[in-house]
């Protein structure tokens, strides 16, 4: 799982860069930004064609709106977080001015005109949502279950959920989203915590760390969400699956990046942003050039747009006056997203004061923008000089006690009455179920789990298994788990449905009825087994993830079947298959020595017989890392495919792991083996991880030998280990899992100066991509012989670019030496702007403008 690592620089790296860039701060003083009425700033707007904006809210009946929610009576919740940057020093943000109000269109038109205010007094609240048994609300740093005893629609009790929500006091780095997913936990963005209702209890459990401003999730359950650098990210399995095996770290499946389109269109110039001062943060026009302060990611289930919106995710960047739309597709489990009209946003404003921070589907299918509407977006705690010296001479800082909501429709849209779902009978709301709008789903789902009412078991065990709409059938499933209803033999039935989300959900349904009854637990082996090879990858996928409730022979049956099948290609497989194999590494390795489809190479099958070994070393368990070392210590011939990936784990495993070394009754003949040269890091593992008689002169009759030592410290040996499975996992398609490059994919990485020269350099290639020719240690590579461009990996977080640089400039006999985190996040912020891959030429000029080394 990969996380974001690089906030805390951003102060710090403003001011270095400020001092770098002296030249360049002569603020634009000279730039209007004057206060609009909603009726002047609806004028600014360029909204995709075909699509018209409507005023459904404004102050003084909504400010500084941060959270907009609709109820299962069509009101429209709204959180009001009206102590954020009140004064440009944040000064009052300690006073309890926040709340959450409700909004009613009491006549019908399409705009509110009616707010009650729900809960008042607040400190910065940042969510809230709907529960079985009241309303969720953040603030204060805490979440508190709150209740409307009386159905007057304010608040008449609060009580502590959780005083740890928010995890941080800054507003921007603290836990926020409270987002009910299909399977009735509410996740949460900028957290590692999700939250169930059960049986009159609210459980906290902990889950996979997920973005940094609001989320949401598409048909499937898959939760999305981003980073203020990184506009969209998805889980593309479902939450603390490939987390469960301690022995393995995931490198796929969770924060998994769709697009690496960072490139924004403003309509107006933007100088009041945090880094406006570096070049490249703002073209000659002022415009900002890429997401900046990316949030708020909103999949889009309604039907009230075309049909060519639906599943798009839309993007806030309130930094640029605008919302991206991104238009996903899907390749087997794995998902990309690309913007269908370059150099036009769906949304962009020429009011520097439209600030769109959250979205949300209405029961009418519409999409509702909550607009902030001020000058200032940045927070005090990372304010730079610059920043704070614009909004101060160009009037930004007031007025803060404005705020509107949009709402976007097709041009001939209509308003029609809001049906109140809270007085369906359960009847209807399970044939709400079947509706194909995703509010509609969501909200009859969650009442439905609310009311638990029994009774609704047969109807909706009949909508799962005959209705019309696949999505509606699963979420009929989610209810009955919800009210404890499910039954095993309809979720066994449905693993030969004809739609696989379907098989997929009666799957994960199915397993902790599996883990108790031995004879559930055969019948589901059984039937996997008949399917597995013919399984569609989305479905094989889920077999991975669910086979750990087996019994271990028919885990492992199951298991080698996927694995021996093409799908093993997909990185995300063989963490999924990993991560059902906690503590059986060694036994499913031995099991693969023996299978007729492992004994010929293939990277793919090298990559994964490495990852066992990785588990293996990380379990430590002696008798296990004995046996590995025997497979290894055979003088009678060299390596083959196997063993040297047997070796990579082995070296791999012991740099992320301390563990009692193994005693051996002597040295290991695979030490001095004339057939097969040791290097440093393999040399060093074995003597980490085993002990014998002699060792220490061993050691040093290799250091007078001239063997080279290990100069990584500890911190950074673990870092090593990272950047390895980082490796295997995203680079080692194109320049091949030993780094000696593919023909038609990626030059080699071994003893190429581009790897083992500048650290900045190197770190510039992975942030932005390359293209063109490339001179590597005296051999030009240019298309058709390889790429014509590597892309840029700009989606990965600073701690796995230096992971993978790291990684790569310390192996295959390489000392170059460890890459920092620091120096990635410095050359991230200060590289901003740039928006297309690097050209050998362009690289260099900008090494030498910027005072280092050039490369060939």
């Amino acid at each position: 799982m990969v996380k974001p690592a690089f906030y805390p620089l951003l102060l710090a790296t403003g001011l270095l860069s400020m001092v770098s860039f002296t030249t360049n701060l002569s603020p634009a003083y000279d730039d209007p930004s004057p206060i609009l009425t909603p009726t002047q700033e609806a004028a600014t707007f360029q909204l995709e064609p075909g699509l018209h904006i409507q005023l459904v809210a404004a102050e003084p009946l909504v400010q500084a709106p941060v959270v907009i929610n609709f109820d299962a009576d069509g009101r429209l919740w709204v959180v009001e977080m009206r102590g954020y940057m009140s004064t440009i020093d944040a000064s009052e943000e300690s006073k309890p001015s926040g709340r959450v109000s409700v909004l009613e269109d009491q006549n019908g038109d399409g705009q509110m005109d009616k707010a009650t205010v729900y809960l008042d007094s607040l400190i910065m609240p940042r969510a809230m949502a709907f529960a079985p048994d009241g309303v969720l609300v953040a603030e204060n740093g805490a979440l508190w279950l709150t209740k409307d005893l009386n159905g007057d629609l304010k608040a008449d009790t609060k009580t502590l959920i959780d005083k740890d929500y928010a995890g941080s006091a800054l507003p921007e780095h603290a836990g926020n989203g409270l987002w009910r997913g299909l399977d009735n936990w509410y996740y949460n963005a900028k957290s590692r915590f999700r939250y169930r209702h059960t049986n009159g209890t609210w459980l906290r459990d902990s889950t996979e760390f997920r973005g940094q401003w609001g989320l949401s999730h598409d048909n499937q359950g898959r939760l999305h969400y981003n980073y203020n650098w990184s506009q969209l990210h998805a889980d593309l399995v479902p939450a603390n699956y490939l987390s469960a095996n301690r022995n393995h770290t995931p490198t796929t499946g969770i924060d998994h990046g769709l697009t690496v389109e960072r490139q924004i269109y403003p309509i107006r110039s933007n100088p009041a942003v945090n880094r406006g001062y570096i070049p490249g943060t703002l073209d000659k026009n002022n415009r900002l050039l890429e997401f900046t302060a990316a949030c708020s990611p909103l999949v889009y289930r309604g039907t009230a747009l075309p049909t060519e919106f639906a599943g798009n995710v839309f993007v806030c960047e309130p930094a640029g006056n605008l919302i991206k739309r991104n238009v996903v597709t899907a390749n087997g489990p794995v998902l990309a997203a690309r913007d269908p009209h370059p150099g036009r946003e769906f949304l962009a404003s020429t009011d520097e004061r439209f600030r769109p921070v959250h979205m949300a589907t209405g029961p009418d299918g519409a999409l509702y923008v909550a607009d902030m509407y001020r000058g200032i977006i940045q927070h005090a705690a990372y304010m730079t000089p610059y920043l704070k010296d614009q909004t101060l001479a160009r009037n930004l800082t007031q007025p803060v006690d404005r705020g509107r909501i949009w709402r976007i429709v097709p041009k001939s849209w209509q308003t029609a009455p809001t049906q109140k779902l809270s007085r369906a009978t359960n009847n209807e709301l399970i044939q709400a179920l079947n509706s194909p709008d995703g509010w509609h789903r969501d909200m009859a789902q969650h009442l439905l789990v609310a009311r638990n009412n029994a009774d609704a078991r047969s109807a909706l065990t009949a909508l799962a298994q005959k209705g019309t709409n696949p999505y509606g059938r699963a979420q009929a499933l989610w209810a009955l788990d919800g009210l404890n209803q499910n039954r095993p033999d309809v979720l066994l039935g449905l693993l030969t449905d004809a739609h696989p989300f379907v098989q997929t959900t009666a799957l994960r349904l199915l397993e902790p009825f599996a883990q108790t009854d031995a004879t559930l637990r055969a019948k589901l082996a059984d039937e996997l087994l008949q399917r597995v090879n013919s399984a569609p990858a989305d479905v094989c996928l889920q077999m991975a993830l669910s086979a750990r409730v087996l019994d271990r022979p028919a885990a492992h049956a199951l298991l080698e079947a996927i694995v021996s099948r093409p799908l093993l290609q997909e990185p995300l497989l063989r963490d999924a298959v990993l991560s059902s194999l906690s503590n059986s590494e060694w036994a499913f390795l031995q099991r693969l020595r023996k299978a007729p489809r492992w004994q010929t190479a293939d990277p793919a099958r090298e990559i994964f017989v490495e990852m066992l070994a990785t588990s293996v070393v990380r379990k430590g368990a002696p008798e296990e890392l004995s046996a590995l070392l025997t497979l290894l210590d055979n003088p009678t011939k060299p390596f083959g495919w196997r063993e040297k990936a047997l070796l990579s784990g082995l070296t791999v495993g012991s740099s992320a792991t301390k563990t009692t070394a193994v005693r051996l009754p002597k040295a290991p003949r695979l030490l001095s083996q004339p057939k097969q040269t040791l290097t440093a890091a393999q040399t060093g593992a074995l003597t980490n991880l085993y002990d014998w008689p002699g060792k220490t002169q061993r050691l040093a009759a290799n250091a007078s030998a001239g063997q080279k030592a290990n100069t990584l410290s500890a911190d950074d040996q673990k870092l090593f280990a990272t950047g390895r499975q980082m490796y295997l996992s995203t680079c080692s398609g194109c320049h091949g899992t030993n780094g000696a490059g593919m023909a038609r994919f990626a030059p080699p990485l071994i003893n190429s100066d581009w790897v083992l020269g500048d650290g900045k350099r190197l770190a510039l290639i992975l942030l932005h991509g390359m293209e063109g020719p490339v001179d590597v240690a005296g051999k030009v590579y240019n298309a058709p012989d390889i790429l014509p461009v590597m892309p840029a990996h700009s989606t990965l977080d600073d701690n796995a670019i230096a992971a993978i640089l790291t990684y790569i400039r310390n192996e295959w006999g390489h000392n170059a030496g460890p890459v920092s985190r620091r120096l990635v996040g410095m050359t991230r912020v200060t590289s901003q702007g740039r928006v297309v891959p690097w050209t050998v030429k362009d690289l260099n000029k900008y090494m030498l403008q910027n005072g280092a080394e050039s490369g060939k």
